[in-house]
């Protein structure tokens, strides 16, 4: 049986902010071709970990590599980055907007542009073509973020809580949008507090605490370590107390 390459690679990282550290030697590897679950609560170094990952941070020692090597800015027609906030310029259109970032990933002018129709048709947006951003809810500019990540269909994609404050309906449309990436051969990080999808999709897991590891592995085997039949019942146990105080807080 032949092992699947490895895409990224975190070995002994560890992050400093002043006095602080929020990671503390911290080492995993994301294979090629599969969907790997990136957990967390708020405040365990997630997306700090996918700034150093992007070169956004430099890591206090350590290093974050993608297909071997230390991520370049030229790098980024390979790479689909989904970030918690949203990134589109909410003056401008939405069809000028996603085919601007069609250019910026290789696409010629009249393929972003027929490429982009075609996903806000698929995802129900088809009449806000030509509305600007701003007037789009945070949902529907959650979609066209989205649309701009996948665009040219590169081999990683990291999607942080691509599917927060989306009804069912609009979930099951994103998360089927995320599986015919990977079905294309997309290697996939998905950042989320959603067990369900983690179960649904991904191939193995991390899950962070404080900076830490907690757990890591297939869904299978986290579940089997833990004793539990689901992964909200290995979250709510890494975190005890803390998850409900933290749910509060939010």
């Amino acid at each position: 049986m032949t092992t699947a390459a490895t895409v990224i690679e975190i070995n002994n990282f560890t992050m400093r902010f002043g006095d602080k550290t929020v990671i503390d030697d911290l080492s995993f590897d994301v294979k090629k071709g599969e969907t790997f679950g990136f957990l967390g609560s708020n405040g365990s170094g997630k997306t700090t970990t996918m700034r150093a990952l992007l070169g956004i941070y430099q890591p206090s020692a350590g290093e974050l590599l993608i297909n071997g090597k230390k991520f370049e800015p030229e790098d980024g027609k390979s790479l689909g980055y989904l970030p918690e906030e949203r990134g589109l310029y909410k003056k401008e259109s939405v069809i000028d907007v996603m085919t601007y970032f069609g250019q910026l990933k290789g696409l010629d002018k009249r393929e972003a542009r027929e490429w982009s129709l075609d996903y806000l048709k698929r995802v129900k947006l088809e009449d806000k073509a030509k509305s600007k951003v701003d007037k789009l809810s945070g949902g529907q500019q959650q979609k066209v973020q989205l649309g701009v990540t996948i665009m040219n269909d590169p081999d990683v994609l990291i999607l942080d809580e691509p599917t927060k404050g989306f009804d069912p309906v609009n979930r099951r449309l994103l998360m089927d949008i995320i599986e015919a990436q990977r079905a294309k051969g997309a290697t996939i990080v998905l950042i989320t507090h959603d067990m369900s999808e983690v179960e649904r999709l991904c191939n193995r897991l991390i899950l962070l605490k404080d900076g830490n590891k907690a757990a890591y592995g297939t869904v299978p085997e986290v579940l089997a370590k833990f004793k539990k039949k689901n992964m909200d019942d290995v979250f709510l146990q890494v975190y005890g107390e803390d998850a409900s105080m933290q749910e509060g807080e939010e």
